[in-house]
């Protein structure tokens, strides 16, 4: 192995160790509160959960098994298995995060019929949808062969052998982008821009009333007014940084590789293989950043997380405690006799 395949290979198990951890522990938030299973989000979140779940344990280690013996890792039969879970696990992680955008729109510009627009039946009815969507695709690709082990990105995914069947290779290739990464991508922006403007405009309206109630405040304290003008601030920025967040964050880990995977339908442009690698790379790392961009970084889910630390620790305190009781009651007994 060359030092960029090490690099590389140590990459994907730092990947694969934090995504299995923190979905771990999103999961563990999820069955813990009954706060957070109310909530119509949680559906949402749970099913991005479950793929990035997935997608860690089945296939991150064959891709990891694909840099370090540069071959296809185990049979056919489990390579077709794992590519066709690697289409149906992409599609349905981007299909989730754009069902989040719009529950949050809704929340946001329709909070008076929120309730009424969002609710269980309608989530589990967008859930239905993402399950269909995700699934035809990987379904055609299986029935027409076009799923195995593609040395470029060391994983099984979608790759079609057969030169005769390119030209219905690159136009397969090229709907289940648009229909997966582009329309996820069109909704997560439209969405979050509405967001962005309806919280710009209660910010320019608290703004107002800050300034109004500072000017009346003659005898205010200097350092009071300062930390108000602060707050300002950083009230403006907040909802710039998150939606900047959920969007950055889809770009920067799903374009290098679908942009990628798109230029090599061209027989022009060589692509080197450990770029195709890092591609790869760039996409699992969708898998680690979501439990902290949708969850885990949130008040609810840092306050559960909390709860269940302390009541671990109260109850390995109260064993520790009955375990130290006893053992004192068994010397004074031993003294005894």
């Amino acid at each position: 192995m060359s030092i960029w395949e090490v690099i590389l290979a140590f990459v994907v198990v730092v990947l694969m160790l934090v995504a299995l951890l923190a979905n771990v522990l999103v999961l563990m938030c999820f069955l813990y509160s009954a706060d957070i299973r109310k909530q119509v989000p949680g559906l949402f979140i749970l099913n991005l959960t479950f793929c990035n779940l997935l997608m860690t344990v089945s296939n991150m280690p064959l891709t990891l098994a694909g840099i370090i013996y540069k071959s296809q890792p185990g049979g056919d039969q489990i390579c077709h298995i794992v590519g066709f879970l690697e289409t149906f696990l992409t599609t349905n992680s981007m299909l989730s995060m754009a069902a989040l955008s719009i529950d949050r729109w809704i929340a946001v510009v329709f909070p008076l019929s929120y309730h009424s627009k969002m609710r269980y039946r309608d989530a589990a009815l967008i859930l239905s949808y993402t399950w269909l969507h995700s699934v035809s695709f990987p379904i055609v690709a299986a029935s027409l062969s076009w799923v195995g082990f593609h040395h470029l990105y060391a994983s099984c995914t979608l790759y079609n052998k057969r030169p005769e069947d390119r030209t219905q290779f690159v136009i397969f290739t090229g709907v289940f982008h648009t229909l997966s990464f582009l329309l996820s991508l069109i909704v997560l922006c439209f969405t979050y821009l509405k967001v962005l403007k309806v919280a710009r405009f209660h910010c320019k309206r608290i703004d107002v009333i800050t300034m109004q109630t500072l000017v009346l405040l003659v005898d205010i304290h200097p350092s009071v007014r300062e930390r108000c003008l602060e707050e300002q601030k950083r009230r403006r920025q907040r909802a710039t940084k998150k939606i900047s967040t959920f969007i950055g964050t889809f770009i920067l880990c799903f374009a290098p590789y679908v942009i990628t995977r798109l230029v090599e339908l061209s027989s022009v442009v060589h692509i080197n293989s450990h770029w195709g690698i890092i591609s790869k790379c760039l996409a699992y790392s969708k898998v680690v950043s979501d439990p902290f961009v949708y969850s885990l970084l949130r008040h609810q889910y840092r306050k559960t997380w909390k709860d269940i630390i302390n009541k671990i620790l109260k109850r390995s305190s109260i064993n520790s405690s009955a375990l130290t009781s006893e053992s004192h009651n068994l010397n004074i007994s031993q003294l005894n006799e």
